[in-house]
C-alpha cells in the first residue's frame, strides 16, 4: 500500500515541493499522467517538466522508473528529491553490487518512489533490468530528454531506441515523454519509436521570458567575453565552444584573467570532468567552459548566462544549451557571437557525412542557425516561430528590440564600403576591402586596385569602425559572403535596390552584447549574499550542490520578505515542510539578525499576491513619469531595462489609481464592451476572457477596462 495515496496532487505538491500552485500546463499533464494515458510533454528547460512525473509518482501506488540519458547527473536529481523528504534512487555503473542488490531489495519492499536508469541497462547484460521491472508494481515510465530517441533530434543516442522495445514489454504501464526541444519531424519520430498508444500531446510555450538574448559579432570576442563576466562577477555561467582546442585556450585566458573557471570536454580523462562538473555544481568554480558534451539535464538552477563563442550546429541545440541559463526564472543571459566562417566550417562537417538525407536535413537547420544570427527580427520572436509557436509584438528584451529606435544614419559610409566591393569585382573578404577603402600601402593591396577611385575614400575612419560597418552590413543583409575556403563578399539584390532608390541606410551601430544597466532589485543584496554563503556551508557538510538546499529563486524572496518565524518561512516559494524542518531554524536565525542590526521591519508574503513595496511604488512612479513624457510601452521598457509585460502592469495600477484615463489605450465602447463580457462570465479570471475575444484584445487591454472592477 502507498502511504502517499491519500495526498493529493496539490498536496504534494505543496507539502514536498514548497509552492502553492501549478505552473502552465503541469496540472494538466500530471492530470493525464493519473488517467493513465500516455503523455509526450514538450516544455521548456526552467518550465518545470521533472514535477510532471515526480509529483504523481507520489500520488500513485507503486515505482516510477525514470529514464536518463546521463548517468553523472543521477545522483544530483536523486539527492535533490530526497532533500524533499521523496525517497528516490537510482542504478548505474558507477555503484557496486552490494549497493545495487540494496536499492533492489528497498525497491521490492516499496520504499523507493522513484527511480533513475539509463536507456542501455533496460536490455544489456546476463540479467536484463527489463526482467525486474516486469516483477514489481510499477506505476509510471517517464523518458526524460525524449528528444534523444529520434535521428532528427540535436542529440540522437542510439541506446534510446530501447525505450520502445520497453513499451512493448510494459503494454499496461502509462510512460510519460519530455523534451525542452523539438521541430516538428523531431515530434513525429518521437512518438513513432516509442510506440505509444494514441498519445496525449501537452506543447506548452516555448518562451524563457527570463532570458535576454543577444548575438554580436565575434570580432574581439576575447575583450567582450572579458567585458560580459565583469557584469557577472558573483555568478554561475557556462561558455560553450565549437572545439576542444578552443575549451582549453578559452579556459586559460579566463584563468590568466583571475576568473573561476575550468574546462570540460570529451578529451579529458573521467575523473577530470566529473571532478570538473562537481566543482561547478557545487558553486566551488563560477565559469565552465565547455564542448555541447556538457549540460544536458544538468539541474543547476542558478547558471546566470550561457555564452557560445561559435555558432552552434541548430536551433534546437541552441534553445536547448541557451535554456540552462535562469531554469529559477530569474533574470538570465545567453549570448552569441557569431561569424559566417563559423557556418562554413559546421557547414564541412556536414559534408563528410555518408548519410545524404540526414546531411541535408542538417544543412537546412544550420541555415536557420545562420539565418537567426544575421536575422534583424526580433529574436525570441525568430525562435518561437521556429518551434510553430506565435508571438505578438516584440519581446523588448533581446538585442534586436534594443536597439530598435536606435538606428544611426550610415548611408554615406555605407555606400563606400558597397562601392569598393563592386569595384574589386565582388571577389574579397572584408579585410582586404578595408585595406582598399583606407588607402594602405601595404604589399597586399595590388597596384591595379590603388588606381580605384574607391581607393583610399575611407581614410578618415579606424580600421574598426570599417570591420563593425561590415559586420552590420551583413547582419542587415545588405552583402553576403561566397566561397568556402576564402569567403568573398558580394551585395543582395536587397543592397543594389537600397543603392538604386537612393534609400537612407539606417543601421544599429552600437554594440548590445552586455546588458544596458543593472535592474534595480527588489530584495536585500547584502542579505542575499549572506543567505548564499550560508546555504554553501550547508551544502558542503551535506555534501550535496547548493541548489539542493534552496533554489536562488527562493534565498530571492527570503531576503525580500524577511521571514522569521515558521508561518512566514513556509510561504516562500520552493519551502516545503521537510526543507522547513531540516533547514528552517538556520535561515530564520540569519534573517532575524540581519533585520535587528538593519533595524528592517519583515514583509508579510500572501501566497496568492505579493504586498507592494515601497520600492514598487517607487518603480510605478518612474513609469508614470516617463509616460507622461510622452514615451510609450516598449521605449519605457527600454528606457528602465525591463520586459514590456512590467510596464504594462505599472500602466494597469496607475489606471486603477485613477491616474492614467485608460481611454489613452482603449476606446470607451470596448472597455464597455469588455466588462460587459466579464460580468457576464462570472469567473473572475483573464484567460476565458482572453479566449472568448481571441485576438480582439491584448490581456494588457482587457486589464486597463477592468482595472476598477478588480483587486490590484
Amino acid at each position: 500500500m502507498n502511504p502517499f495515496t491519500t495526498l493529493s496532487a496539490n498536496e504534494v505538491l505543496q507539502q514536498y515541493f514548497g509552492y502553492s500552485d501549478f505552473r502552465g500546463n503541469q496540472q494538466a499533464i500530471i492530470q493525464s499522467v493519473l488517467d493513465k494515458n500516455d503523455t509526450i510533454v514538450l516544455m521548456p528547460t526552467g518550465g518545470g517538466k521533472s514535477v510532471c512525473y515526480q509529483v504523481p509518482a507520489m500520488v500513485l501506488d507503486g515505482l516510477t522508473v525514470v529514464i536518463s540519458p546521463l548517468i553523472s547527473l543521477m545522483k544530483d536529481q536523486v539527492d535533490a528529491l530526497n532533500s524533499n523528504g521523496i525517497p528516490a534512487a537510482f542504478l548505474n555503473s558507477s555503484q557496486g553490487i552490494s549497493e545495487q542488490r540494496h536499492i533492489s531489495s528497498e525497491i521490492q519492499a516499496g520504499k523507493i518512489k522513484l527511480l533513475y536508469i539509463a536507456p542501455e541497462r533496460l536490455f544489456r547484460g546476463a540479467y536484463p533490468l527489463v526482467d525486474f521491472l516486469k516483477s514489481i508494481n510499477l506505476s509510471l515510465i517517464a523518458v526524460d530528454e525524449a528528444h534523444c530517441i529520434s535521428q532528427w533530434g540535436h542529440d540522437f543516442r542510439p541506446e534510446y531506441l530501447k525505450v520502445g522495445d520497453l513499451r512493448k514489454e510494459l503494454l499496461d504501464v502509462p510512460f510519460i515523454a519530455l523534451t525542452a526541444t523539438a521541430d516538428k519531424l523531431t515530434r513525429q519520430d518521437i512518438a513513432e519509436k516509442l510506440f505509444f498508444k494514441s498519445p496525449k500531446w501537452v506543447v506548452s510555450s516555448f518562451d524563457r521570458s527570463n532570458i535576454t538574448y543577444r548575438v554580436t559579432a565575434k570580432r574581439q570576442a576575447m575583450e567582450k567575453l572579458l567585458e560580459f563576466l565583469d557584469f557577472h562577477q558573483k555568478d554561475s555561467g557556462i561558455i560553450y565552444c565549437l572545439s576542444r582546442k578552443n575549451v582549453e585556450e578559452t579556459a586559460i585566458k579566463l584563468q590568466e584573467a583571475g576568473l573561476s573557471a575550468l574546462p570540460y570536454h570529451a578529451g579529458l580523462s573521467r575523473e577530470d570532468r566529473e571532478k570538473n562538473q562537481e566543482l561547478f555544481i557545487k558553486d566551488e568554480v563560477k565559469i565552465m567552459v565547455a564542448t555541447i558534451a556538457f549540460g544536458m539535464g544538468i539541474d543547476k538552477s542558478n547558471v546566470r548566462y550561457v555564452v557560445h563563442m561559435n555558432m552552434p550546429q541548430n536551433i534546437e541545440g541552441y534553445y536547448q544549451e541557451t535554456g540552462r541559463a535562469g531554469r529559477d526564472g530569474l533574470p538570465s543571459d545567453a549570448l552569441l557571437f557569431f561569424s559566417s566562417g563559423d557556418a562554413i566550417t559546421l557547414g564541412r562537417m556536414l559534408e563528410q557525412s555518408e548519410n545524404h538525407e540526414f546531411s541535408e536535413i542538417m544543412q537546412q537547420k544550420l541555415d536557420k542557425m545562420k539565418d537567426f544570427c544575421q536575422s534583424r527580427i526580433c529574436r525570441r520572436k525568430y525562435l518561437l516561430n521556429y518551434f510553430g509557436e506565435s508571438h505578438a509584438g516584440n519581446c523588448g528584451n533581446c538585442d534586436i528590440c534594443f536597439q530598435k529606435g536606435n538606428l544611426q544614419d550610415m548611408t554615406v559610409p555605407a555606400q563606400m564600403l558597397l562601392s569598393s566591393v563592386v569595384r574589386l569585382g565582388e571577389n574579397f573578404g572584408l579585410g582586404y576591402v578595408i585595406l582598399v577603402l583606407r588607402g594602405s600601402k601595404s604589399s597586399k593591396v595590388q597596384d591595379a586596385h590603388q588606381e580605384l577611385s574607391v581607393y583610399g575614400i575611407g581614410k578618415d575612419r579606424a580600421e574598426d569602425f570599417w570591420k563593425r560597418l561590415g559586420d552590420k552590413l551583413l547582419q542587415e543583409g545588405y552583402l553576403t559572403e561566397a566561397g568556402s575556403q576564402f569567403p568573398t563578399l558580394k551585395l543582395t539584390t536587397f543592397a543594389w535596390e537600397k543603392l538604386k532608390s537612393k534609400d537612407k541606410i539606417l543601421l544599429p551601430m552600437e554594440e548590445v552584447s552586455l546588458p544596458v544597466s543593472e535592474t534595480k532589485a527588489s530584495h536585500n543584496e547584502a542579505l542575499l549574499d549572506e543567505l548564499k554563503r550560508l546555504r554553501f556551508q550547508i551544502a558542503q557538510k551535506q555534501n550535496v550542490p547548493p541548489y539542493v538546499v534552496f533554489a536562488d529563486s527562493s534565498l530571492v524572496e527570503m531576503a525580500t520578505y524577511f521571514p522569521i518565524d515558521d508561518i512566514s518561512f513556509l510561504t516562500i516559494s520552493g519551502v516545503g515542510q521537510v526543507k522547513a524542518n531540516s533547514y528552517g531554524e538556520d535561515f530564520m536565525k540569519l534573517i532575524r539578525e540581519f533585520v535587528k542590526e538593519n533595524n528592517i521591519e519583515p514583509i508579510q508574503k500572501r501566497t496568492s499576491l505579493k504586498p507592494k513595496s515601497t520600492k514598487d511604488n517607487q518603480s510605478e512612479n518612474l513609469t508614470y513619469k516617463l509616460f507622461q513624457d510622452g514615451k510609450n510601452i516598449y521605449q519605457i521598457a527600454q528606457e528602465r531595462n525591463m520586459s514590456p509585460n512590467t510596464v504594462e502592469e505599472h500602466l494597469s495600477n496607475l489606471v486603477r489609481k485613477g491616474m492614467v484615463d485608460p481611454e489613452v489605450f482603449l476606446p470607451k465602447d470596448d472597455m464597455l464592451n469588455i466588462r460587459l463580457a466579464y460580468r457576464r462570465q462570472g469567473s473572475g479570471f483573464l484567460k476565458p476572457l482572453k479566449e472568448h475575444f481571441g485576438d480582439r484584445y491584448s490581456y494588457f487591454q482587457l486589464k486597463v477596462a477592468l482595472a476598477e472592477e478588480r483587486e490590484g
